[in-house]
């Protein structure tokens, strides 16, 4: 799946969310996605909320996922590790480059790293573990 592909899936299948979330980027290397920073995505001190970077990274991998194996919208996250390391501005979005590093038949293992746009040092770094779905049919 394509970034446009990607993009329609989330407006048809998760439209409460697709509104917060933009796919810059889905190809062989993996997916860029933007968290369109709003108030509701800060907390008190001026920053990103930590549930704001989680969702980022997950749908980040999500997509990452089905842009390999095709619209599979029971796909789960299995588990998920984040390392929070720096502040995120409030003012910008926030990018997370999410790749794949093994996809199995029944599991996908990556990682992405989430950066304030504009900055080169990455605010934190996610290791997740989907779980796919047996085909039908």
């Amino acid at each position: 799946m394509d970034a446009a592909a990607l993009e329609a899936f989330l407006r048809r299948d998760f439209g409460q969310v697709a509104e917060d979330f933009a796919v810059d980027r889905a190809d062989a290397a993996g997916v860029t996605l933007r968290l369109k920073v709003a108030e509701r995505h800060l907390r008190p001190g001026g920053t990103v909320s930590g549930p704001a970077m989680f969702g980022l990274a997950d749908v980040a991998m999500y997509l990452a996922i089905l842009s390999r194996i095709g619209p599979v919208a029971l796909a789960v996250t299995t588990n998920c590790a984040i390392d929070f390391m720096r502040k995120p501005s409030a003012g910008r979005d926030l990018l997370a480059e999410a790749r794949v590093l093994k996809l199995g038949r029944a599991l996908a293992v990556g990682d992405v790293m989430l950066f304030s746009e504009g900055s080169p040092e990455p605010v934190a770094r996610a290791s997740l573990t989907y779980s796919i779905p047996p085909a039908r049919g």
